[in-house]
C-alpha cells in the first residue's frame, strides 16, 4: 500500500474518491465544487493493487487550526490500521506546514474512528448538536514540535 499526499483537489483520483467516499458514508455525494471551497484543501489517498482503499480529506479552518474533515476505509480493508497511516502521514505534513493543532469532530456511529482519535493523541474538548440533530464530538490534538 502506498499513501499519496495531494494539496488541492485530486482531480486524478476524483471518480474513486466519489465512490470510496459513498461506500463509507451510506451513499452520501462528495461533489468537486465541495472540495473546490475549501481553503487549503489536503488529500491523502491509501492505493493498493491500482485501487483507492482509503482517503483523509481536511483543510485549514478559519481560526487557523486545521480541520481533519472528512476520511473513511473501504470496508473489506478495515482493521489493516490503513485509517492510522493516513492519519500518521496528515500530522507529519501538518507539522512540516507550521499547524500546531489539529481538530476533528466525530460521531458515537463510529466508534473505530472515536477509538482511533484517543490512540492518537487526541483529546475531546467539547461536544455538539449539528444542524441535522446528530451529536458531534471534538476532537483537538496539538502537534509536537
Amino acid at each position: 500500500m502506498r499513501i499519496l499526499t495531494m494539496e488541492g483537489v485530486p482531480y486524478e483520483w476524483l471518480q474513486p474518491l466519489q465512490a470510496l467516499h459513498a461506500h463509507v458514508f451510506d451513499g452520501a455525494d462528495l461533489p468537486a465544487t465541495k472540495l473546490e471551497s475549501k481553503e487549503d484543501l489536503l488529500c491523502l489517498l491509501a492505493e493498493e493493487e491500482e485501487q483507492l482503499v482509503g482517503f483523509k480529506l481536511g483543510y485549514c479552518h478559519p481560526d487557523g487550526v486545521f480541520y481533519s474533515w472528512l476520511g473513511g476505509v473501504r470496508e473489506e480493508m478495515r482493521g489493516r490500521g490503513i485509517a492510522s497511516q493516513l492519519m500518521v502521514q496528515q500530522h507529519r505534513f501538518l507539522q512540516e506546514k507550521g499547524y500546531k493543532r489539529v481538530r476533528t469532530y466525530g460521531r458515537n456511529a463510529y466508534k473505530a474512528m472515536l477509538i482511533t482519535n484517543l490512540k492518537h493523541g487526541f483529546d475531546i474538548v467539547s461536544t455538539f448538536v449539528d444542524d441535522k440533530g446528530r451529536h458531534k464530538i471534538v476532537f483537538e490534538k496539538t502537534l509536537e514540535e
